[in-house]
């Protein structure tokens, strides 16, 4: 059953039987009055009965009669709808394209420099609620060739649709890396025709494949997608409105809480994220050794295993997601995952000196030579980008930290594993829910979304045939020594592993990733052609990578009842708004910053590209060296080429601390304190996400961004706490042994 608090305690709240509703009453309970003489216990009635396919986070001990089987859900979406609310607005459409063009100019400035920053959604979230409200009282409520500019209270609905505008293109487009990596490495500057099309083919092309699957991904009950969970729990608590649970709910509202937890995790920040550093990378026994190879080795978070277990930075606990969102027994495979590949895989190739792993650190994301120094790529390239295999012979192999080898077996591994997954599990609810309408979904928010009027397959086929066109045109009209053939391969695999993929994500809260398997793909199909590589990378993964983003987004709105085609054009357009700012960043940046992406930058302006030297690594492994080399039969990874591990950068200090608190919050307190649990879990989420998330712009923009950081050189920097962890072999990358000077490890030829 459905028991509903009303999170507003005023008098005048209206109840839920009100027949009379004031702008003021729809903002705070907006349950739907009956639509053509059908109210929502109605609709119930249809309900088609869930289906006995395996579910893991479906609940069979709880009754449940017009709300969500899914006690995550309940607990942090409300379920009723108001039809008449208004959403598509003037306002929210303003709001919602400056976000578009601030986040994405930010985000695409800052990505380019070393610390970087990323500034989320959450910022939008947490801003625009006092912007709309500001909006409701002080712009006049007038006409402007028939649009209202101030349609009167600022709406829920409003405000998710502003902050959708705000995220869905907030992170720098992937196909900008192309770009940079271009410019810089293969001196190549094509017009800004081909960047655009580049970047709107390879972020929309995503967005129309994840439309087309929404059937699928969005309207079953069991894609609960739980970090829009966190988002929902959000707005719900800035707006105050109800929620569901189960028992008493006493003690502290919402929105106090959310205020209290806020309050704390921002001022909590300033001391891991800038006073005291060290209690973010808590590698306590490297500061008793920190000249102890053996020991940093272990315990280090740096370039070790990371046994030292616990971090005081949300930052670092969030960094692989919430776990205060992903379901416990989700939580318990990835640790069972990360204690097998990590703490025993990888130390077991490590101290049996496997691919000559101890002369470099056991994690490390850039490759070596056979002198233990990172790898020189310019050593093995001719003038024009391409391969030079005699001077590779003269130089050295490419070697591999054992985390970042075990790694691309993971990356084999599982996409094999998410086919038989999806095969073995996803079967019958695919069939299921290809056969049911938006309005036989066994859940309320289906039923009440399927009252609004949907958006045809046709307008996501139009935008795929036109973005494909986009890619066509990149292909033939620029020397990339791409082919449209492996375009539509790209696109095949990507399409493949869509639903499985989504699935997976919406239930788990893990993403498994195409980035691996499109890298060794596109090496054997089209050797010794970096740029080619680059660009099948981006749409067999990014195509299903912005799918995934894009279907959140659907959930979000499908949770928070948004009407489906306003929902439709407020992505497209936000996402073409995000693409071109980022072009036109990137090519002022390009321009007027001297010396951008190079190491005389480190102590100038910080734009060293760290990000963009790792994707031209990953060009020239795959698309230059090529996978012939690195993991075929005979190789030196062909062993791993068949194995599994784990992905860096993400490390111990991610994942241990993450596990602990997963642990303690969606089992221990989940199964003892349930009403507590549902009232405050996804509240707590989202204040320790928005209040980390303003402190860290706060602490960047105040302390380390004026004067190049130099702020407290000689004083707060210089203290123990914030040099302890940078004074240790850890640190410092040491590996277990060292290359004599003149000598090499490994075979003498290759």
């Amino acid at each position: 059953m459905s028991a509903e608090v009303e999170e507003d305690h005023r008098s005048s709240a209206p109840s839920i039987a009100s027949s009379s509703y004031s702008s003021y009453d729809r903002e705070k309970s907006i349950r739907s009055q009956p639509s053509d003489g059908e109210d929502a216990r109605s609709v119930v009635s249809r309900a088609t009965p869930v289906s006995d396919f395996f579910d893991p986070n479906y609940d069979p001990d709880i009754e449940w009669l017009d709300d969500s089987p899914y006690p995550e859900v309940r607990s942090a979406v409300a379920n009723y709808d108001d039809l008449s609310m208004p959403v598509n607005t003037f306002r929210a459409w303003v709001i919602g394209v400056l976000w578009a063009i601030i986040l994405p100019g930010l985000n695409e400035f800052y990505y380019f420099r070393y610390p970087s920053l990323m500034v989320t959604g959450i910022v939008a979230q947490l801003v625009s609620f006092p912007l709309g409200r500001a909006w409701a009282r002080w712009v006049p409520q007038v006409k402007v060739l028939g649009v209202s500019l101030n349609p009167g209270l600022f709406t829920i609905k409003e405000h998710v649709l502003i902050t959708i505008m705000a995220g869905v293109g907030a992170q720098a487009a992937y196909a900008t890396e192309i770009i940079a990596v271009q410019r810089v490495w293969y001196d190549q500057n094509f017009n800004f025709a081909y960047q655009w099309m580049l970047v709107m083919s390879t972020q929309l092309i995503g967005f129309s494949v994840g439309g087309l699957a929404r059937r699928l991904l969005v309207a079953p009950a069991s894609m609960i997608w739980p970090n829009s969970l966190v988002v929902c729990a959000l707005f719900n608590t800035l707006h105050s409105q109800s929620y569901a649970g189960i028992g008493p709910h006493d003690g502290l509202t919402r929105e106090r809480f959310f205020a209290y937890a806020f309050v704390a995790a921002g001022v909590w920040y300033i001391v891991p994220g800038y006073l005291f550093q060290a209690l973010s990378v808590f590698t306590w026994a490297c500061w008793i050794a920190p000249q102890n190879v053996k020991i940093n080795t272990i315990f280090g978070y740096h370039s070790g295993m990371g046994f030292s277990l616990i971090s005081f930075d949300w930052n670092q606990i969030a960094f692989v997601g919430s776990p205060l969102a992903t379901p416990w027994w989700s939580e318990a495979n990835v640790i069972a995952g990360f204690l097998v590949f990590y703490w025993f895989l990888a130390p077991l190739i490590y101290f049996t000196n496997t691919w000559y792993a101890q002369y470099m650190p056991i994690s490390a994301l850039g490759p070596y030579d056979n002198t233990g120094k990172p790898y020189n790529l310019s050593r093995i390239l001719h003038p024009d980008a391409t391969f030079n295999i005699e001077a590779y012979k003269a130089y050295s192999p490419l070697y591999l930290s054992a985390n970042f080898a075990i790694s691309y077996g993971l990356g084999f591994a599982s996409i094999t594993a998410t086919l038989v997954h999806a095969v073995l599990y996803f079967r019958k609810p695919i069939s299921v829910h290809l056969r049911r309408s938006l309005g036989e979904q066994p859940d309320i928010h289906s039923r009440l979304m399927s009252r609004y009027p949907q958006v045809p397959e046709w307008w996501y086929a139009g935008i795929l045939a036109v973005t494909f066109c986009f890619a066509c045109l990149c292909i033939k009209l620029f020397p990339t020594e791409m082919t449209i053939w492996a375009l539509i391969v790209a696109l095949v695999i990507a399409m493949v592993y869509l639903v499985p993929v989504g699935m997976i994500q919406a239930i788990t809260n893990r993403q498994v990733g195409l980035n691996v398997i499109t890298e060794l793909i596109v090496g054997y199909m089209l050797p010794g052609r970096p740029v080619a590589m680059m660009m099948f990378k981006t749409w067999g993964y990014i195509t299903m990578s912005q799918a995934m983003i894009f279907t959140s987004d659907f959930k979000l709105g499908h949770y928070m009842k948004i009407p489906p085609r306003p929902m439709f054009w407020s992505q497209i357009v936000a996402t073409m708004i995000a693409g071109t700012v980022q072009l036109g960043v990137e090519n002022w940046m390009f321009s007027n910053i001297p010396d951008i992406c190079t190491q005389i930058q480190k102590d100038m302006s910080g734009f060293t590209c760290p990000n963009t030297q790792v994707f031209a690594t990953a060009s020239v492994i795959f698309g230059v060296i090529g996978p012939t080399l690195q993991f075929s039969k005979n190789a030196l990874y062909y062993l791993m080429f068949t194995g599994v591990g784990l992905i860096p950068p993400a490390s111990a200090v991610n994942y241990i601390p993450w596990a602990i608190i997963g642990f303690l919050t969606q089992y221990v307190i989940r199964r003892r304190h349930f009403p507590f649990w549902a009232k405050y879990n996804y509240v707590l989420s989202a204040a320790l996400d928005a209040g980390t998330a303003v402190s860290t712009l706060l602490v960047y923009f105040i302390l380390q961004f004026p004067l190049n950081g130099h702020i407290g050189r000689n004083t707060i920097q210089q203290w123990w706490g914030n040099t302890v962890f940078r004074n240790t072999a850890d640190w410092h990358a040491t590996p277990l042994l060292v290359v004599p000077e003149g000598d090499h490890f490994g075979p003498d030829t290759w």
